[in-house]
């Protein structure tokens, strides 16, 4: 009984994002009915960190529920043995009291994989942005360097949009190598707004392959409007990496 606490590891690819929509498979449907029946029937509605878009995958997404009968034992692998094999839950462990996956959330962080080869390989099918044009690294990090303290972001959404607010703070951003051939964006903000991600990245490769400054880029970030900031990254590439949390809501988003 009480509140708990998942995490939730799943491959966007077949989903139409996290959130439920009518007639169509999203992460939360596929979780809330799994928990559901193992549970004998007992309704779940789950809270989460960050919200994903049809085709981003997640590492560690964070959810809660409240509960008010006993959970059985193992409730991780119980939940695991009746979902699909395109998510997964890491872990299942109660929580404080109101714990809420959303307003007690302080940060969360995304990566974007990059396959930078002249031919593509199979086993990043879906998991990372094929691309064979020239990337600036020093221009690139440049940009990383750029993004970390608070700015407007509203070149980085879409113009049709709920949002109210379009400053964010960034806590950390950086192009790390993971390995010779692929190239991760990582950052970590109090919040992001929808698309934010994928349009920056998609506006740091223009950079990086010598189609817009490190300067134009930077002048982005003064609240400049969406038609000024490059194209959006493809959802394959995303991943919601992790989520940091304090002892109460927070009222940013």
């Amino acid at each position: 009984m009480g509140t708990w606490k998942l995490t939730i590891a799943y491959d966007g690819t077949g989903f139409s994002g996290w959130a439920r929509q009518p007639g169509l498979r999203t992460v939360q449907e596929v979780v809330e009915e799994g928990a559901g029946r193992i549970l004998g029937g007992v309704p779940v509605s789950l809270t989460v960190a960050g919200r994903t878009d049809a085709g981003v995958h997640a590492l560690g997404q964070v959810a809660s529920f409240e509960l008010d009968v006993e959970p059985p034992d193992r409730m991780a692998s119980r939940i695991n043995a009746v979902l699909p094999r395109d998510v997964s839950v890491l872990a299942c462990e109660p929580a404080a009291d109101g714990f809420d996956a959303r307003r007690w959330a302080v940060s969360r962080r995304y990566r974007y994989r990059i396959l930078a080869t002249e031919h593509p390989t199979p086993f990043e099918e879906g998991r990372a942005l094929w691309w064979t044009f020239p990337i600036d690294r020093a221009a690139l990090d440049a940009c990383a360097a750029a993004l970390v303290g608070e700015h407007d972001f509203a070149a980085f959404t879409p113009t049709q949009t709920e949002h109210v607010r379009f400053d964010r703070q960034v806590l950390s951003a950086a192009w790390m190598d993971e390995c010779d051939a692929i190239l991760v964006f990582d950052i970590e903000a109090d919040a992001f707004m929808r698309s934010m991600i994928r349009v920056l990245v998609g506006t740091m490769l223009e950079v990086g392959a010598g189609k817009r400054t490190v300067e134009d880029f930077e002048s982005l970030l003064e609240g400049a409007p969406r038609e000024r900031a490059g194209k959006t990254a493809p959802p394959h590439g995303l991943y919601f990496a992790g989520a940091e949390f304090g002892d109460g809501p927070t009222f940013k988003h």
